[in-house]
This record gives structure tokens, sequence and C-alpha cells, in this order.
């Protein structure tokens, strides 16, 4: 057979290539066209593509930076469309302005470099810590020096596109003076309200116009049903662990034997005493004498007991016990003045006094004890459920390791866990409707992050397998399987057709109020200027709103100040219609502008901004940058904050 395939090597080739060609066409294709659509162009900057994949990878990074700054941020504000397109928004900036350094060889000097580190409050640790910690802290990151300079290099470069234009930007003074009077003017202004609410008794809603509201493309993305998961779940812990684990009788007799210190009452007496003091370095005469006046107070108390509080408040070196008759309250082993203190105190019986004075280094004691207690050992079957607590953890602590090896293979081998929760005497549990905002109370498992990424991964999300196992904490490990998936959908018109009737509802009655406003603005404006009955003149600016809706207040100050008095009608959206008097334009406010020259100052700040915004702009034009993703639907923040 070998010298066959050895003699005709050309013929065994060509059958090779008939066999795996067709797999090919099956399998290759159809596995690189998957490929291909999950990794589609969403943007394109200077002829080279953005994709989906460069997409996701910058959300999480953005997500992961919020998170990490703002711990209590709601995560469905993280995975809105509205988030992920201003993350797309910020990845084609980049690009842009990437494009832009490769174009104008921007390359920060080793010079801007270290200034940058000297007067950046972030890095400041670098130049804090030596070598072999900076080496360290930056291991933790994932980086080396020469990783970290790379970055910072390429964030000057980009930093720089922008800065010769807004660091070059005027702002003269003549300039911003005139801008801010004209933004902080005061304009004396009568109106009154046509609020739509107040004409929903008055319009009718019919089923037709229901329908067609429903089905104008504008609403695309307010009826919506948001993307849900019904998830099988399982949970290793050491909670777990301890459920399969059963502590023999004989281990816990053991444990409690090895551990009687534990389960006994320390030793403790209480005792008083009378201190004859004797001074540090006193001579052997004094020892002598202050032995042999202890001695006789033991002779005196031996005839009359009850005189020992008296004698102590006497007699006693130790004022703090001789103020309560020698009394030391309890004390147990190594909380006395000294071990022979303490031996004689443990040798005495209740009620005994010792026969002869013991010496500390504080002088001779004359001792008596009081009472005693403690030394009882708590009995087995008292304590019976602590050590089958305690044992029961210290095993399951033990053996979590190799259960969590035989989790993980069985979750990899397996294509459901329901054979993995039967091998192992887990808990299969069960959610519906899991949105990538995760479900339950904050810091349960169906709320981490790292496994709802993982959850809501295409691949994940067809159902075909489980999710790779993930360590959400020290001792737990978690494993899921998308049992069914639902992408955002929208609802039927018979679900939702009562909210679709109060939405045209309000339009009506918005746009009645708005005809209302508009005929009665014709016939003012045709009518002398007082003919009108009106509520009394007020001031107002951008500095005071006096409580102004922002759009009426935006309508007033935007009106055309000629000629005067006008009358200006201000459409309010679904809120209705105003009409606007304005009689007088006066200067801005000089407490309004505060400090003159902080006002310049900020005006010279925005200008410089508007200048970059403008060049970034142009740089958009030149390298024919363009976000080719289709735009978040009308409506889809709303559903994602729900």
């Amino acid at each position: 057979m070998f010298d066959f395939v050895r003699r005709h090597k050309r013929i065994m080739q060509f059958l090779l290539v008939l066999l795996i060609f067709p797999s090919f066409v099956l399998f290759g294709i159809e596995g690189y066209q998957r490929y291909s659509e999950g990794n589609a162009a969403v943007a394109r900057v200077a002829g080279r593509d953005i994709t989906q994949a460069d997409w996701d990878a910058a959300h999480r990074q953005q997500a992961d930076r919020l998170r990490q700054q703002m711990p209590g941020i709601d995560a469905r504000l993280l995975d809105s469309p509205e988030f992920k397109r201003q993350t797309l928004e910020q990845l084609l900036r980049e690009r842009v302005l990437f494009a832009a350094v490769l174009d104008q060889h921007l390359s920060p000097t080793d010079d801007q470099l270290a200034r940058f580190y000297q007067t950046e409050p972030d890095y400041a640790w670098l130049l804090q810590a030596d070598k072999a910690q900076r080496r360290d802290l930056l291991a933790a990151r994932g980086l080396t020096e020469a990783m970290l300079d790379a970055q910072v290099r390429q964030d000057l470069a980009l930093r720089q596109v922008l800065m010769g234009v807004s660091g070059s930007a005027m702002a003269p003074q003549a300039a911003a003076s005139a801008a801010l009077d004209a933004y902080f003017q005061q304009r004396e202004v009568q109106w009154i309200s046509f609020a739509g609410r107040d004409y929903l008794g008055k319009v009718q809603a019919s089923d037709a116009e229901v329908q067609a509201f429903y089905e104008a493309p504008a609403q695309a993305g307010r009826f919506m049903a948001p993307e849900a998961a019904s998830v099988d779940y399982l949970v290793l812990d050491l909670a777990a662990v301890r459920r399969g684990i059963t502590v023999a009788e004989d281990d816990l007799r053991r444990y409690y034997e090895e551990n009687a210190a534990r389960y006994t009452q320390p030793e403790e007496r209480r005792v008083r005493h009378i201190l004859i003091a004797v001074p540090a370095g006193a001579s052997a005469e004094a020892k002598a004498q202050a032995r042999a006046r202890a001695q006789g107070l033991i002779e005196q108390l031996g005839q009359a007991r009850a005189r020992f509080a008296e004698l102590a408040r006497q007699a006693s070196g130790d004022p703090e016990s001789a103020s309560r008759g020698g009394d030391l309250d309890w004390a147990g082993r190594g909380a006395m003045v000294s071990k022979r203190f303490e031996e004689a105190v443990f040798a005495l019986k209740k009620g005994e006094l010792a026969a002869a004075p013991v010496e500390t280094e504080f002088g001779f004691h004359v001792v008596e004890l009081l009472d005693q207690r403690g030394g009882e050992r708590r009995s087995f079957e008292s304590v019976r459920a602590e050590l089958e607590t305690e044992v029961g953890q210290q095993l399951a602590q033990k053996r979590f390791a190799e259960v969590a090896e035989q989790f993980t293979n069985l979750v990899e081998q397996e294509d459901s866990l329901k054979p993995v929760a039967q091998q192992l005497g887990l808990e299969l549990r069960h959610v519906d409707g899991l949105g990538r905002s995760g479900s339950g109370e904050e810091g349960s498992v169906l709320r981490q992050p790292k496994l709802l990424e993982l959850l809501f991964q295409p691949e994940n999300l067809a159902g075909k397998r489980n999710t790779e196992v993930v360590e959400l904490a020290a001792n737990q490990l978690v494993a899921a399987h998308v049992v069914k998936h639902t992408p955002a959908r929208r609802l039927p018109l018979a679900e939702v057709r009562e909210q679709a009737r109060a939405a045209v509802l309000q339009v009506k009655a918005a746009q009645a109020a708005r005809d209302e406003g508009q005929a009665r603005l014709k016939a003012w404006q045709a009518s002398p200027p007082d003919a009108a009955i009106l509520p009394a003149a007020r001031l107002v600016s951008r500095a005071q709103a006096q409580s102004l809706p922002p759009a009426l207040l935006d309508g007033i100050l935007r009106a055309a100040p000629q000629p005067l008095p006008r009358w200006t009608g201000i459409d309010l959206g679904d809120e209705g219609y105003a009409l606007v008097r304005l009689n007088r334009i006066l200067p801005a406010d000089a407490a309004a502008l505060g400090d003159a020259q902080q006002a310049r100052s900020q005006y010279a700040q925005a200008w410089s901004r508007a200048e970059a915004e403008a060049y970034y702009q142009a740089l958009r034009k030149r390298y024919k940058a363009q976000i080719t993703a289709p735009a978040a639907p009308a409506g889809a923040a709303s559903e994602a904050a729900r």
C-alpha cells in the first residue's frame, strides 16, 4: 500500500484535492462569510476600514473605564445605542487624528516626553517610584517602560494635531466683549403659553391615524421590546461544594479533641491584695522589713479576715486597688502582674488566704482568692453544629480546586449544563428575560459584566454550546447557556395600541395649541401693541432664566431685536406654543458677567475649542471619514433606560 502511494504521488495529491476542496466550499467559505459578516466595516478613514470588532473593543474599553471611575453607573446606559454611537464617533476621531499625525510626521521629542511625565499628575507615581517599583507597577498594568513611552508618545502626537490650531486661536477684547454682551443681554418680555395638555380633551385619534403613526419610519424605535435571553446557569462556590460533603462522626470527634482548648471556658480568678511596696534597688534589710510587715498583716487577717478591705485601704502601696479594698477584679492566666503572682493565685482555693507573702518586682503581696470561674469544657453535643460547619468548610476549601477542574472540563465537553449539574450535584438555575444590563440585585451573579459580556457574544447567543467558565470572585465560578435568544423587536400594534393612541393625541393636542397660538399671533400683530391682555413684563436673560423652560428661553433670546415692540411665536414641540411680546433690550447685567477678565478668558477658551473643532471637521473631509453603520433608532435611549 505504501509503495503504491510513493509511486503515484501525483494521483494521490489529485485525489486529496478532490476530497478537500468540496469540504472547503461547504464549510470554509461559509465560515469566512460568517466572520466577514460579524466583522463588517462600520466606518472608513483615509481608505482604511474601522470594523465591527474595532468598535466592539473600543466600546468595552470605554465601558470598563467608566465602571472604574463610577462604580454605581447604570449598566443599561453603557449598553445604550447612543453610548455605543458616541464610542464610534470617538474612535473615528482618533483615526482621523492619527492619519494627520502620519501625514504631518508628528513625533514628540524625548524632552517633550520627560516634561509631560513631570507635569502630568496622573503619572506622579512614575517619578516617586524607584526602578524596581516602577517595573512592578507597570507589569501590574500589563506594560513595560517602552510600551508606556510608546502609548504616551502617540497620545501627545494626537494632541499636537489640534494643539497648533487651538493654541493659536485669538479672541480680541472687542470681539469678546461684543459676544459676551450679546450672549448675556437682558430682554423685557411678556408672554402667554398654549399648553398642549390643555387641548387633549378637544382632539380625537382614529384607528387609521394610530396605524399611520405606528408605521411611520420616525417611530421605528419607539415601540421596541428590548433584546432578551432565557439562560441556564451554574454557580460553583464553597457553599455548593459544601453541600456535597458529609462529615463523618469520627472526624468531628477527632477535631473536637484536637481543638479542646477552643471549647473550654478559660479559667479566671478574682483576688484582692495588699501590696507592701519595695522601691527598685532597695537593700536586703529593706526587703526583709517589708516581708516581715506583710507577714504580720497575714497573721492579723488570720484572726480577723473581715478587716482585709480596711487594712488594704490603710496599708496597700497600690492606690488604685486600695480604694476598692484591694479588689483586682477578674483575671485569667497571662493577665496578672507576674508569673509568680499568677501561680500563687491559681494555687489557692476559693476563700483561701495565701500563707506567705508573694514577692514580685513591686514588693510583697498579701493575697486572698475571692472567687473562681471557668475551666469547664463545653460538651461535644453542644458544639456539634459549630464543628460540622467548620470542618465542612475546611473540607470544601480543600476540595474546591479539584471540583473546579472537573467543572471546567465538563462545561467545555457538554453541549448543555444539565449533565454538568447532575454529575456534580449542583443546582441548575434559570432566568427568563435577561437583558444586557443584567438581572437581580446589585452585586448578584447576573449583574456581573464579565458574565454578561460573554453571554451576549454572537457565538453564545446561538445556544449551541455553553459559555466558558468565568471566575467572578475568589472561589466562585460561573458558566451559562443561552436556551433562547430574542433579539430586540418591534412590538405588534395590538400590544401597544393604547400607547400609540396616547402619542397621537399628544401630537394632535400640541398641533391644536400651535394652531391657536399662530392664529392669535396674526390677530395681535394686526392690532395695536396694547390690544392683548398679557401678564406683567419680566426681565429675562441667560443668567436670569426666571425658571423658564429651556425652549421658551432660547426662543426669546433668539428673536429678532427689531422693530420694538414686536410679537414672536415660539414652537415648544410637544409642550405646545408660546406667544411673546418683546418690549425692550437691555445690555448685559455686569453682575451676571462676574469677573470680566475671567469671562473673557472663558470666551477665549470656547473660541479655541470652536477653532479646533472646525479644523477637525476639515480633517474629516480631507481623509473622507464617514460612518457607515446605521444610526440608532429614535427612542432607543429611552427604551434602554427602562
